[in-house]
């Protein structure tokens, strides 16, 4: 996959890195020099250039970029500024990283796709969470090993776990499944919300919206994930 990065403070160089370093074709853009020397032997492309500017964006390559991050932190104007500048020019997927709840609230009125929480939710999530499809969150247990939350690939809807062969076929375990569940307030109002589901067992049916939480090293998981019909969810 092909990603812009603007801002290579530590969050976005961070996330420039590993994704680099999974294959993908980075390009790390900071308006300050010092920070694109020192990442350029280790990100794909390191650009200098002010990313507010529209001229020197116009000049990115944003219709072969699969994901565009602004992981802009330190200067709230900047971020938002670079965020409305690459939504007008309506890359096919932008992310960005929100200082506070207004400046969150702000990013959303712009129209982001997904907002990025640096304080809460590690570079090594979201490199996890960008090269995998349909993975919703990750926790590392280790270099090799990690225990993530997954969509149902669309091949797997419909089937139980022991016809999908998680454990004879890609050597992984469901640890469990979260269903989408109604439930009602006090006031008898009805909301949907995810409910886990227990210890999973071999003949519990996948649906649609469930998500199946996995364990298992790592090469397995982007192994499932890659061979289960990913397009179009």
């Amino acid at each position: 996959m092909k990603f812009i990065i603007a801002g290579l403070g530590n969050f976005g160089a961070s996330l420039a890195q590993k994704l680099t370093a999974q294959g993908n074709e980075v390009i790390g853009i900071d308006n300050r020099m010092e920070k694109v020397d020192l990442y350029k032997e280790k990100i794909s492309h390191t650009i200098c250039m002010d990313a507010t500017e529209e001229f020197a964006v116009t000049g990115l390559p944003l219709d072969d970029t699969d994901v565009v991050i602004v992981a802009i932190g330190e200067d709230q104007g900047s971020n938002i500024m670079t965020t409305a500048l690459f939504k007008n020019m309506q890359v096919k997927r932008l992310i960005s990283r929100a200082i506070n709840s207004l400046h969150e609230k702000v990013l959303v009125a712009i129209g982001v796709d997904e907002i990025v929480h640096p304080e809460e939710e590690t570079a090594e999530r979201w490199a996890k969470k960008l090269c995998l499809n349909n993975v919703v969150d990750s926790f590392e247990l280790s270099d090799d090993f990690s225990i993530i939350e997954a969509k149902v690939p669309q091949d797997c809807i419909g089937k139980t776990i022991r016809e999908v062969g998680f454990r004879l076929k890609y050597n992984l375990l469901v640890l469990t499944i979260m269903k989408e569940t109604e439930v009602k307030s006090l006031l008898g109002r009805s909301r949907k919300e995810m409910r886990i589901q227990g210890i999973a067992t071999p003949d519990q049916n996948l649906g649609e919206t469930d998500i199946l939480v996995l364990y298992g090293a790592n090469r397995d998981l982007q192994d499932f994930l890659k061979k289960n019909g990913q397009e179009g969810r």
